[in-house]
């Protein structure tokens, strides 16, 4: 047992020893130096020489941003300096990252380029646009392409695409499908300015499918499908407009683009959800020290980074293709950490570490403000009333004692030593309180004491009468006298026809003086319902030796039209009453308690009141009150009773267009019969002892608001 024992740690300790010979072998080999060369053809190509012959790269590219990124497991950086900028066409900078276990190198472009890699003794060279060859890649995954670098891509094709074709979808996504001879196709797939490219590497496209389809009248997010072919790579190049998503996805031997239209909903959401804006980057480590992450962020975002003494801890995370800031977050989220930026210094900390040390901050200030000398501030109002800003921002609710909400409300605006005296002759605040304070209240006044924007209410009142009266009367008269013997007997329509100085007898016993004014004498008249001031009439008359019998029928109608315009304009400011009044004062008299009167007024007129108010995108929300008083009758003290027809309502209109009124219609109808009693009723001959009015009066009132705002530079 104790010589089994013995050999067990004897073979613990060979295998220690043989742990650590690697390690020492592995940490020997260093990058000491990186060189860029210009290659004819728009290419370029980075040398990275090792100290020992360096092992094969592993690397991947991201499409957006476009990067290529080479990681150097078990070597070392030598290098003075991690970022090279670049003067090439197609490349802005490279970043080499260093890890105690690891070296990436990271190539910043500005789109992506074919590139392939080789081992040239004790260098690496990096050859970036050559031959319109990449390295191969496994299925892509969101934009990312894990990369090999044994194969070269500019072999001749082995492949061929079998056919290109575009269908619409049922929820009108454009679904562009391509039929491949082998599943096993290499295929690369990228979105660039709105379009996505598709890339099949060593495939040939058929000269029949080497065309564009047009595919606009479909109305979906794809307009165009370009197919092309270079000799080696077989491109699909599919131009879309709009906002849209695309996936894509293999089944056997068809591969699908769908490209999914976005309503502006979806658009908000996919905002909303993801509020990371940061440049993307990849990390890949297992159990490295958090600072390593936190300075590989910082080199990558040139911030100048601050960590607490206490931020310690390992990691293992694999993030491919997101957001720096996102990645940040999470980085501090696992390990409980927090951030405060400050310009370009980052300063990560624990959570719990940086709060007390704002709680300190704060108490700090407080103790300072306690002990800032106070000073005196004249502040000069312009447009707003000294008074009303005083009361607004009075810590201690004013002379007469507030309430603690308001102290509460307004605490922040002076300190607890501060005051505030207003001069109202000259609208001046006179403020005594720390220098801080004094700036602060001096920021907000200039921010309230503004001119107040002004609008001009036109308004026009159109008041539309429309009247129409028709009256039908008649008037009948009969005289006469008998004479049998010594007698008379006489008969009139009136007592006072026998008095009257023209009568029938007058006639009959041969005095013809008065004959002419025979038809004019009322005083006979039996029925008198004819219409006052006809315009037109139809007379009848009949004598005998003793009778005289008289008949007129007069008819009248009468129609009329009339408006009364009226326009007045009134200047007001934003949510301040402008009212406008037309209309009468009817007086009465009013008697008071000691027997005396007195005239009284009341108002019967047409007010109209509005409240503008300008909303942030130029236009006018108007509250409306129109009131329409009119009098209906005198009380039996003699005073008038008001008829009110009031309207009250809101609208929103633009600068300068014109809102109509038209809800104040009123309509009289009058229909009167005068006649004598039964006769009047007779069928036909009652016409004869009627007379009917018929009056029909309208009244509309039409009211036109246009709201127009001055501009600010006529105020000046």
């Amino acid at each position: 047992m104790k010589g089994y024992l013995k050999k067990s740690i004897l073979v613990l300790a060979g295998y220690l020893a043989c742990l650590s010979l690697s390690s020492q072998v592995l940490a020997e080999v260093a990058l000491e130096d990186i060189s860029f060369a210009t290659l004819p053809g728009g290419r370029f190509e980075v040398r990275m020489d090792f100290s020992e012959p360096p092992p094969a790269p592993e690397g991947y590219t991201i499409d957006n941003p476009a990067r290529i990124v080479l990681d150097l497991p078990s070597v070392a950086s030598a290098l003075d300096q991690k970022k090279y900028a670049l003067s090439f066409e197609n490349a802005r900078s490279v970043v080499v990252l260093g890890t105690s276990d690891r070296t990436r190198v990271i190539l910043n472009m500005l789109k992506m380029a074919p590139y392939e890699t080789r081992i040239d003794g004790n260098s690496i060279v990096l050859l970036v646009g050559a031959n319109d060859g990449v390295a191969r890649g496994a299925p892509r995954k969101a934009g990312i392409v894990q990369a090999a670098i044994t194969e070269d891509r500019t072999s001749a094709p082995t492949y061929s695409i079998q056919g290109v074709d575009f269908r619409r979808g049922e929820e009108g996504e454009g679904l562009v499908v391509i039929d491949l001879s082998n599943p096993a196709t290499s295929i690369d797939i990228s979105q660039s300015g709105g379009d996505v490219k598709l890339r099949f590497f060593r495939t040939v496209l058929p000269e029949s499918l080497d065309r564009r389809l047009d595919v606009v009248d479909f109305a979906t997010p794809v307009k165009e499908v370009d197919a092309s072919f270079d000799g080696s790579t077989s491109t699909v190049l599919i131009k879309a407009a709009g906002e849209y998503d695309y996936m894509a996805y293999q089944t056997d031997d068809q591969y699908i683009v769908s490209l999914k239209p976005l309503s502006e909903e979806e658009l908000e959401n996919q905002k909303s959800k993801f509020a990371y804006v940061g440049e993307k980057l990849s990390l890949n480590f297992q159990d490295i020290e958090v600072r390593s992450v936190l300075q590989l962020i910082a080199d990558f975002t040139d911030l100048n980074l601050v960590a607490s003494d206490t931020v310690s801890g390992s990691i293992t995370l694999r993030l491919e293709n997101v957001p720096w800031d996102q990645a940040l977050d999470i980085v501090l989220k696992a390990k409980g950490l927090d951030k405060r930026q400050e310009g370009n210094v980052l300063m990560v900390a624990p959570a719990a570490e940086i709060a007390e040390r704002e709680r300190l901050q704060v108490e700090a200030n407080k103790q300072l403000q306690e002990l800032a000398p106070l000073r005196t501030e004249f502040i000069r109002v312009k447009y707003a009333d000294a008074k009303d800003l005083y009361e607004l921002f009075d810590v201690r609710g004013g002379s007469s004692g507030g309430s603690s909400g308001s102290r509460t409300a307004t605490a922040s605006i002076l300190s607890e030593r501060g005051s505030a005296i207003v001069d109202n002759r000259t609208n001046t605040i006179i403020l005594t309180d720390t220098e801080d304070k004094i700036l602060g209240f001096k920021r907000l006044i200039d921010q309230i004491d503004i001119p107040v924007r002004q609008v001009l209410i036109e308004a026009r009142i159109v008041i539309a009468n429309r009247d129409f009266k028709k009256e039908i009367g008649a008037r009948m008269g009969l005289q006469g006298v008998q004479s049998p013997g010594s007698s008379k007997f006489g008969f009139s329509g009136s007592l006072e026809g026998f008095d009257g100085g023209a009568n029938p007898i007058d006639a009959i016993t041969g005095d013809t003086s008065s004959i002419g004014s025979v038809l004019v004498n009322d005083a006979g008249l039996g029925v008198d319902l004819g219409v006052e001031d006809p315009n037109g009439s139809f007379a009848l008359e009949l004598l005998t030796n003793n009778t005289f019998i008289d008949l007129e029928i007069s008819a009248l109608e009468d129609e009329g039209k009339g408006e009364v315009v009226s326009q007045p304009k009134v200047l007001t400011g934003d949510k301040q009453k402008a009212s406008i009044k037309a209309g009468t004062e009817v007086p009465y008299q009013n008697a008071t308690s000691s027997g005396a009167t007195s005239t009284q007024f009341k108002e019967a007129v047409l007010l109209l009141e509005v409240t503008p108010q300008i909303t942030p995108d130029g236009r006018i929300v108007m509250d409306i009150n129109v009131t329409q008083d009119s009098v209906a009758a005198l009380l039996p003290t003699g005073e008038p009773q008001i008829d009110i027809t009031q309207i009250e309502t809101q609208a929103i209109v633009g600068d300068g267009q014109t809102l109509v009124l038209g809800g104040l219609f009123q309509v009289e109808t009058v229909n009167d019969t005068q006649k004598v009693p039964l006769l009047g009723d007779v069928p036909y001959l009652g016409r004869l002892f009627r007379y009917d009015l018929e009056d029909i009066k309208k009244r509309e009132i039409l009211i036109f608001i246009t709201p127009k705002i001055l501009n600010e530079a006529l105020l000046d």
